[in-house]
């Protein structure tokens, strides 16, 4: 029995950042590609972008329109991504009006003039934009769209071009558009508005020879055009396991002893408790005490800018501005109110991977969800695992805040039941001690091993949180109404 091998198939980049990785390398070469989609969700742009990140004066791109946006106009607006390159436009880039032709000749004028342009130019890409107005057209005329379509796709592909048609589309129609049967690869793009925020989204429903990655995946619009985030960002390759190699130092010598000896490195650690219990301060001091022992950090931040961070932190003693212009502590301040989870995760692990930060703190996780566009609050909770799984799979220990209401009845260990995501654990709080207010802190939950279950009492001063003896004589501590102990009256 004779054995043949594969045929290889190329993968060609489509210049869109985030998008091959969801492609499963790239696009398929000589492929039969449909771009589909609401007028404004970024058909056009992710065209163009392939176009220039693929087309050379020997195998060009010719870019058809067809009673959409004139050409001139069209690359107006274009010219303002970075990714457009002038000095390719003609000798590796054509674009060419077939508007007319489709009026005066129809169908079988629109195929003979594709089919003229690609025998003298011997392009690698042909894009027709719209193609839906080809359809629309095809519905008054003799000439079928199976047949259009068939002898366009055969007409392609054997002159080894790599084609994406562009049509606005919903959805329904793909059961009865045969357009979509011919299609190698087929890309949907969505843009929803909710409240006052955006969210565009992208699927790949079909793409033969090769594995995409499913589901919906993010996608923004910037002044590079268009940027993808997988949703299995940071989950496919992760790093050998640091996980339990060596404690890292919270910065206060009490508090390392009551963890065991810090936090096993690697881990996820939940600080919550209410307003003004010093949540944010405790994190500020465990990034301190990485950069006093030469590892870079990150803090993200929602609810105040750079800036502000660092001087807040002057005040407590901790010097962070030579850090910052050093570029071993990174202050991230996200955009609020439209962000998404990807993101947010793309943007920490590029700054990982440039400063090699091995601590990172997230404060806070309120903040960060009113952050993100409403579409993306309801995946919260798998957002966030997925965030914290990727961080943690390469070495980084992650400290996140929460804010939670004081219960004097009851405590809570983190609201969002984010809780199961987390390796460790530690609540503040607020009790009523003689008429006072008084911060006592406990460590809830350790899976590195042992911990104290002493609950402290603690301070904030201007040395940060200084924390005391455990907090003896009382009952029903963690109630916020503790009475004092039999034994302490006796005494």
């Amino acid at each position: 029995m004779i054995q043949q091998e594969r045929v290889k198939i190329n993968k060609l980049p489509t210049g869109v950042t985030g998008l091959d990785e969801i492609l499963g390398g790239g696009v398929p070469e000589f492929s039969f590609n449909i771009i589909a989609g609401a007028p404004g969700c970024g058909k056009t742009t992710l065209a163009h972008q392939f176009v220039f990140a693929n087309a050379t004066p020997e195998r060009p791109a010719l870019y058809f329109t067809v009673l959409g946006e004139p050409a001139l106009k069209m690359l107006r607006y274009q010219q303002q991504y970075s990714f457009f390159d002038f000095s390719r436009l003609i000798t590796a880039v054509r674009f060419i009006n077939l508007s007319q032709v489709l009026i005066d000749r129809g169908l079988a004028g629109i195929l003979e003039e594709i089919t003229r342009e690609v025998e003298a130019a011997n392009p690698a890409i042909v894009v027709v934009d719209s193609f839906r107005t080809v359809i629309r057209k095809a519905n008054h005329e003799e000439m079928q769209v199976e047949v259009f379509v068939q002898s366009l796709g055969l007409l392609l592909t054997s002159w080894e071009a790599t084609t994406f048609l562009i049509g606005e589309y919903a959805e329904a129609e793909m059961r009865e558009n045969p357009v979509f049967t011919v299609a190698d690869g087929l890309l949907w793009l969505y843009q929803i508005v909710e409240r006052n925020s955006v969210v565009r989204k992208l699927q790949i429903l079909k793409l033969r020879g090769q594995a995409s990655v499913p589901g919906l995946h993010t996608f923004r619009i910037t002044e590079g055009g268009l940027q993808a985030f997988s949703r299995t960002l940071g989950l496919t390759s992760r790093a050998e396991q640091f996980r339990g190699a060596r404690r890292l130092s919270m910065g206060i010598p009490e508090l390392d002893e009551m963890l065991g000896g810090g936090i096993p490195e690697g881990d996820s650690l939940l600080i919550s408790g209410s307003s003004g219990t010093g949540k944010s301060l405790l994190a500020t001091q465990f990034i301190a005490a990485g950069l006093r022992e030469g590892q870079p950090g990150i803090v993200a931040v929602f609810e105040e800018r750079p800036e502000e961070y660092a001087s807040r932190a002057g005040v407590f003693g901790l010097d962070l501005d030579e850090a910052l212009h050093s570029g071993t502590l990174k202050v991230i301040y996200l955009r609020p109110l439209d962000l998404s989870v990807d993101e947010t995760l793309q943007e920490i692990l590029e700054t990982v991977r440039k400063s090699g930060a091995r601590r990172l703190v997230i404060d806070s996780l309120a903040g960060f969800e009113m952050a993100l566009a409403p579409g993306f609050r309801a995946d919260f909770r798998e957002s966030l695992y997925r965030m914290i799984f990727s961080l943690t799979g390469i070495g980084v220990t992650v400290l996140s805040t929460v804010e939670m209401e004081e219960s004097f009845t009851a405590l809570p260990f983190s609201t969002y039941s984010i809780s199961f995501l987390t390796d460790d654990i530690i609540r503040m709080r607020y009790v009523e001690i003689d008429g006072q207010l008084r911060k006592v802190l406990t460590v809830v939950k350790m899976r590195g091993g042992a911990h104290s279950k002493d609950i402290r009492q603690y301070e904030i001063s201007s040395r940060g949180v200084v924390i005391g003896e455990r907090f003896a004589g009382y009952d029903q501590l963690i109630t916020g109404i503790p009475k004092k102990s039999a034994r302490s009256s006796e005494e």
